[in-house]
């Protein structure tokens, strides 16, 4: 992070999760950096070369791992917001699925995220991926805020 950079949702309340997507504290993972613009969560993110599944294009599985890691976070942030909440509920994925629109180069990537609909602790969340102003992925997902008892309660 640069200092101009703002702080993620994950810096901010999750400085020490070690979720291989969204984790800051896991040097392997894809450390996405969810940031709150407006009524809309984005993040940035560049992939290498061993995130492709042939050259040039990012693989399925790694676009899967983005969207789903910034969606719940955007799902988190939402019942936060809506609860007047400090710190943001943990939230884990109930379902979601992906469309691969057309291939994702390994250039530059944007991710935009919004909530569809939020009923108690469950938010639906859409998200896209574009690259060079194309969208090449696009999720849809339900993120279930969990209770004490939960193994992922106390992840943040």
């Amino acid at each position: 992070m640069s200092p101009t950079s703002p702080q993620s949702l994950q810096e901010r309340f999750a400085p020490q999760l070690a979720c291989f997507g969204c984790g800051p504290a896991n040097p392997q993972g894809l450390r996405i950096r969810s940031i709150v613009e407006g009524d809309r969560v984005v993040a940035d993110w560049t992939p290498a070369e061993h995130h492709q599944a042939f050259p040039g294009v990012v693989s399925g599985g790694i676009i899967g791992a983005l969207l789903d890691c910034h969606c719940n976070w955007t799902a988190a942030h939402t019942l936060m917001k809506e609860r007047g909440l400090d710190t943001p509920p943990c939230t884990v994925t109930a379902e979601y699925s992906i469309q691969l629109k057309r291939p994702t180069p390994l250039g530059p990537l944007r991710l935009e995220a919004g909530p569809v609909s939020q009923e108690g602790d469950k938010v639906v969340v859409e998200g896209t991926l574009t690259a060079g102003g194309k969208v090449c992925a696009t999720c849809r997902g339900t993120f279930v805020a969990v209770k004490p008892g939960h193994p992922a309660y106390h992840r943040w």
